[in-house]
């Protein structure tokens, strides 16, 4: 099985390192990965996305014109991705900044307020990964527990005081996913 996913937002919340950590997941758990990052000159508040695909088999190509999911953290990239993903995909969404709503519906949406579930747990800079525990629910290409796991092998060592509330906030994540109907 292959799942092919772009994460986008704007530098600096963390589009990234959420794509780094599924294919470090993936690798972690014997999967064919590949990871292309983008982003614009700006260090933070230019646009960066990422595209992600995780694996049973080798990939063929790194490169995807249709998403099986994307992963949209603000309105630009909810614009420019929400069109693009296949039919029978998955579409996640910043709720907490993004109050655009699909016309598609051909596609799942699960709307994730990932700033509010991050603050709320201790830094927003975290939203990330509750959009990514949104993700999961969904989408369970991966594991919780992989992921759990790949962010204590992987978080980099400056970032260690926020290991748990990286988990806690991804764990919310998914649980607002879980609760979304299908």
């Amino acid at each position: 099985m292959e799942t092919s996913i772009v994460i986008s937002g704007f530098g600096g919340q963390g589009v990234l390192f959420t794509g780094q950590l599924l294919a470090y997941a993936g690798m972690d758990n014997d999967k064919h990965v590949t990871w292309i990052p983008s982003y614009g000159p700006e260090m933070r508040g230019g646009t960066a996305n990422c595209t992600v695909i995780v694996s049973d088999d080798p990939v063929g190509s790194p490169l995807v014109a249709e998403p099986d999911v994307a992963v949209v953290l603000n309105l630009p990239s909810f614009e420019k991705y929400e069109g693009l993903v296949k039919p029978g995909g998955l579409l996640v969404v910043n709720s907490s900044i993004v109050n655009a709503e699909t016309l598609r519906n051909d596609i799942e949406v699960v709307s994730v307020p990932a700033n509010q579930i991050a603050d709320e747990l201790g830094s927003v800079k975290m939203m990330n990964m509750a959009a990514l525990g949104a993700l999961l629910a969904k989408r369970p290409f991966l594991t919780l527990s992989q992921v759990k796991q790949a962010l204590d092998d992987h978080l980099p060592a400056r970032k260690a005081d926020l290991l748990e509330a990286n988990k806690l906030v991804l764990q919310k994540g998914y649980e607002v996913g879980t609760a979304v109907p299908a």
